[in-house]
């Protein structure tokens, strides 16, 4: 005679993939924090130098405060005072476009655009103190990549485990 299965089981903590994530996120923030600092970035700044650094690589000229939000996937409203700190820290220049003046151009300043170079060291530390190795944490980034793209989409095929 089999047990049947226990259905708040699926309602344990451990078992929740929203927890795991949240927990994790701030785990991994932490290891950022001390990389950050002497680079004078937040986290949320650094990804907005990620996405200018990206953007100057290819050579695409200024992405818009609206570009940057939704490659973040921010409101532009969150990132004004984010974009105002790099400004005052001379990494990154606003200007009002010359054809739609509700649109603000954001490029990197000389001063930006050289922290990259110190920028470089985060990625290899990050990986040394999460002790995996790089194939796992990219197999882990497109795992969740895939999750955000369903979650965004409002496709869910969720299962007792979500």
């Amino acid at each position: 005679m089999s047990v049947a299965p226990d259905p708040f089981e699926a309602l344990a903590l451990e078992r929740q993939v929203c927890f795991a994530l949240a927990v994790t996120n701030r785990a991994v923030l932490a290891i950022y924090r001390p990389l950050l600092e002497p680079l004078g970035l937040t986290h949320p700044q650094y990804l907005v130098m990620l996405a200018l650094w990206d953007n100057a690589q290819s050579k695409k000229g200024p992405l818009t405060v609206k570009e940057i939000a939704g490659l973040l996937q921010l409101d532009s409203a969150t990132m004004s005072p984010m974009l105002k700190r790099l400004e005052s820290l001379e990494l990154i220049a606003r200007t009002r476009s010359l054809v739609d003046e509700r649109t603000t151009h954001i490029s990197l300043t000389r001063k930006g655009a050289a922290l990259r170079r110190r920028a470089v060291k985060i990625p290899p530390a990050v990986v040394e103190q999460l002790g995996v190795s790089l194939s796992e944490l990219e197999h882990l980034r497109e795992v969740l990549t895939r999750i955000n793209t369903a979650a965004l989409g409002g496709g869910t095929s969720a299962t007792a485990l979500a």
